[in-house]
Parts: structure tokens; C-alpha cells; sequence
């Protein structure tokens, strides 16, 4: 039988080239393993994303702009069941970021990650609305001023009143939430109103409220609040240029109505 034969390497690391009389080649490195295809949602959203830069948001249905946003919040989540879930429940994108949260928990999957994330998206619209809108003259941008207002509260499920207040050049000064109250009544305080126009030194304002019966036409309450605000504001010389009431899809003004 032949003897072993171990030649050493030159490097003096000792290992052996030969052994038996038979080569050994250094082990090759295993090569990696091909990256599994993407699971279908994240190659649905690859997709979605490059419809999105390339096309342009109106090219969105309002069930894949939600997978949009909710794609951020939930990164391996497949969110398009959430989408379909959050539009059979609110009927429209709209609608469904401007849902309260406690309604919003009820969708299975969405969690409080994917419901800050549609509240973020609510709070960006409504600043951009309100951008459109700050510094301007808003009786010579009504458009934007209704605009702004239904965004921000045509789909509230409680009435409130908002009172914005203007200065000298009918700019916007403040927009503020003075009352919230209950699906049909807000106790509103003139002189609280007054006490505002002061601080502020505001020399206008438009009254705000929303009906969320979706009825904007006004109650006897809403009529007599309207002309004790007129009254005690007219005292200090302040004007009421309107008072506007919202429902869904619809805006009463008294001014346009003759009842200011």
C-alpha cells in the first residue's frame, strides 16, 4: 500500500495540497441561492408606484390610492383587502380619510399605524386647502374659501361652528372652531365671538357651521343665532359677511338668501 503523501503549501499555512496520492481543490464558495420572486402584493405595488410617477394620481382609483397610503404604514402587509374593506364600509377615498377613528378601528387589518396614516393624509389635504386660501381677499376667492370649508367639515358627524375672522382687506386672519356640540345643536355664545374679533383685531367675519343630516337649509335656532352675532358684532363695527351652512354636497348661504 502506498504511504500518504502531504505536500505543504508555500504560504506555510500548512494545509494540504495532495493527500492519498489523490488532488483536493479548495472548496468552491457556495453560491448564493436566487432571491425568491416577490410575493404578489409587493410586486402590485412596484406597479402601482410607477403607474403613480408616470401617470399621475388621477390615473388612481380611489381603492388603489389607498393602497397607496396604507402601503407606508403597513410596508408587509398586503393591503388591498384593507382598501376594499375601508371602501365598502365609507363608499369613497374622501370618506374615507375623514372618518373618525373609532370607526375606522372596525376595519380588520388596519390598525393604528394605518389610521394615522389616512389621518395624515386628511390633515396634508386640509392644509393645502387652507393654503389656498390664507392672505388672500376670500370674497374674491369664494371657490377656494368652499373648498377649504367642505373639506374640513362636510363629513364632521357632529355639528360645529367655525367662525372665520377677517381683517381690513377681507383676508383671513384666524379660522377657528368656536362650539361643538351635539348630530343637531351647537350652543354658540355672541359674546364670546365678540371677545375674539377684539383679540384679534378683526374688522369682518364669516360664520361656519355644517348639518350633518346632509340638509344645509337652516333652523329657526340658526336664523335667530345668526342675527344676536350680527347685532352684538355691529356694535363694534364688525361685519358679518355671510353665514354658511354645509350639508353634503350642499351649501346655504344666508347672505345669497337674503336672510342677513
Amino acid at each position: 500500500m502506498s504511504a500518504a503523501v502531504s505536500l505543504r503549501r508555500p504560504d506555510g499555512l500548512g494545509l494540504p495540497l495532495f493527500h492519498g496520492g489523490r488532488p483536493e481543490t479548495a472548496a468552491k464558495a457556495a453560491e448564493p441561492p436566487a432571491p425568491p420572486p416577490p410575493p404578489g402584493h409587493l410586486g402590485h405595488r412596484a406597479r402601482m408606484r410607477e403607474k403613480l410617477l408616470a401617470a399621475g394620481a388621477e390615473a388612481l382609483l380611489d381603492h388603489e390610492l389607498l393602497e397607496m397610503v396604507l402601503f407606508l404604514a403597513l410596508p408587509r402587509r398586503d393591503t388591498k383587502p384593507i382598501a376594499r374593506a375601508l371602501l365598502a364600509r365609507f363608499g369613497s377615498f374622501a370618506n374615507a380619510i375623514a372618518a373618525p377613528p373609532s370607526e375606522l378601528r372596525a376595519i380588520a387589518g388596519l390598525g393604528e399605524a394605518g389610521i394615522a396614516a389616512l389621518k395624515t393624509v386628511q390633515a396634508a389635504a386640509l392644509r393645502l386647502a387652507r393654503a389656498e386660501v390664507l392672505d388672500r381677499p376670500v370674497l374674491n376667492n369664494w371657490d377656494r374659501l368652499t373648498d377649504y370649508l367642505t373639506a374640513a367639515m362636510a363629513r364632521e358627524q357632529i355639528e360645529q361652528v367655525r367662525v372665520l375672522f377677517l381683517d381690513s382687506k377681507n383676508r383671513l386672519i384666524a379660522d377657528e372652531v368656536q362650539a361643538r356640540g351635539t348630530v343637531n345643536h351647537t350652543p354658540v355664545y355672541p359674546r364670546e365671538v365678540v371677545k375674539r374679533c377684539l383679540e384679534l383685531q378683526a374688522t369682518a367675519l364669516i360664520l361656519v357651521h355644517n348639518h350633518p343630516s346632509g340638509d344645509p337649509t337652516p333652523s329657526r335656532a340658526d336664523v335667530e343665532m345668526t342675527r344676536e352675532i350680527k347685532a352684538a358684532a355691529g356694535v363694534l363695527g364688525v361685519v358679518v359677511h355671510d353665514h354658511l351652512i354645509l350639508g353634503r354636497g350642499r351649501i346655504f348661504s344666508f347672505r345669497r338668501e337674503g336672510l342677513l
